[in-house]
């Protein structure tokens, strides 16, 4: 390490602030690190690109630490080095309560934080252990306060507007908004869901901030243990199955509006945009069709082949006519002919917990008593 380094920049291990408070982050770890997870409010902002990062490392391992300490000040050097503390500084002085952490706290951080007190006089802090620590409180955080809350989850056949309701309630923390998933085969969004790693991360923030409010209790939705591709972490997802089941009542005529106003008309918006803006693979009529083959083989070939005629018929009478109203057919089919007798299954298995059931406004008006 450099002797040079000063000494006296702040080091601090506030994490429960750094969430409760979403205080803006410097991630200076390469970007092959930053893009299997980070924080939220995290923005990468490397000391290394990773081809330097990769020369660095292999210096390391064949001419020992203080070679590949001195290619690493060779590489940023210069322009570049000038460029990136710029970049480093711009952002705090535009972000304030910036914080910076590197992979364990170490040397990298250690040197961009030299580097912007030099630059500028900002003495700003860095996360004591970094990344690492970091990550392990929020996973351990995590478990203590789902130990610690009193659960109540909202249950409802598909398409009864439990995440509308649940925007109602303050005292619920949205598990399908974390993962950026809606939660069932035809739930995914355009843009890709967060990593793992990024999942699990934004949820401890989200039970920290929940905590900071002394709710009484925690409100989720029933889910099971994947959101999409994302998984709730095995213990907490114990800790959410032993809740108390809350059951929101909605006529299957009103349930097949919510997810036409959901899957039809705004994904179609949303799918169409990214699929033209590169954002996507495919365009949301391509993408219906992969889901409905997902789920072929629980339908079985002959259902199958009945929900893709009427889901074809559908589209082709909404490209004459630009009226997409016709999708209702299907949806009101695969809700009431695969998705409620699959709930009406897993419901069976909590009947002992379920402690209310009412329509949406009665849901709501019980579980804000617990705000």
């Amino acid at each position: 390490m450099n002797k040079d380094l000063q000494t006296d920049l702040p080091l601090v291990d506030n994490f429960e602030e750094i969430a409760i408070h979403r205080y803006p982050l410097i991630d200076t770890r390469a970007p092959i690190e930053y893009e299997k997870g980070s924080f939220p409010n995290s923005v990468n902002l490397p000391l290394m690109s990773n081809e330097e990062r990769e020369k660095v490392g292999t210096t390391y391992k064949k001419k020992g630490q203080q070679e590949a300490v001195k290619l690493g000040y060779n590489l940023v050097s210069g322009e570049i080095k000038e460029s990136r503390v710029k970049a480093w500084v711009d952002f705090i002085k535009a972000n304030s309560d910036t914080h910076i952490f590197c992979w364990r706290g170490g040397m990298r951080s250690e040197i961009v934080q030299q580097w912007i007190y030099e630059s500028s006089g900002i003495k700003v802090p860095k996360l004591k252990g970094g990344y690492k620590a970091f990550r392990n409180y929020l996973m351990r955080r995590s478990i203590e306060l789902g130990k610690a809350k009193d659960i109540y989850i909202l249950g409802g056949r598909t398409g009864s507007g439990k995440t509308i309701i649940l925007q109602d309630i303050p005292s619920s923390i949205d598990l399908e908004g974390i993962a950026k998933h809606r939660g069932s085969a035809f739930g995914r969004y355009a843009k890709p869901q967060p990593t793992q790693i990024s999942f699990e991360n934004a949820l401890a923030y989200a039970q920290i901030e929940h905590n900071s409010k002394d709710y009484k209790a925690l409100v989720i939705e029933d889910e099971s243990r994947n959101i999409g591709q994302r998984y709730i972490p095995h213990e907490l997802f114990e800790i959410f199955q032993k809740g108390r089941v809350v059951i929101v009542e909605v006529p299957l005529e009103r349930r097949v509006d919510i997810t036409y106003d959901d899957y039809v008309l705004y994904a179609q918006k949303e799918y169409d945009e990214a699929y033209k803006s590169g954002l996507c693979e495919y365009d949301w009529y391509e993408t219906m069709l992969h889901n409905f083959r997902r789920i072929k083989k629980r339908l079985g070939n002959e259902r199958y082949d009945k929900f893709i005629q009427i889901f074809e018929s559908a589209w082709r009478y909404q490209q004459n006519s630009k009226d997409p109203s016709r999708h209702k057919e299907w949806i009101e089919a695969l809700l009431r002919d695969y998705y409620d007798p699959m709930y009406d299954y897993q419901i069976e298995k909590k009947r002992e917990r379920i402690v209310f059931r009412g329509s949406s406004d009665e849901v709501k008006a019980y579980l804000n008593a617990f705000g």
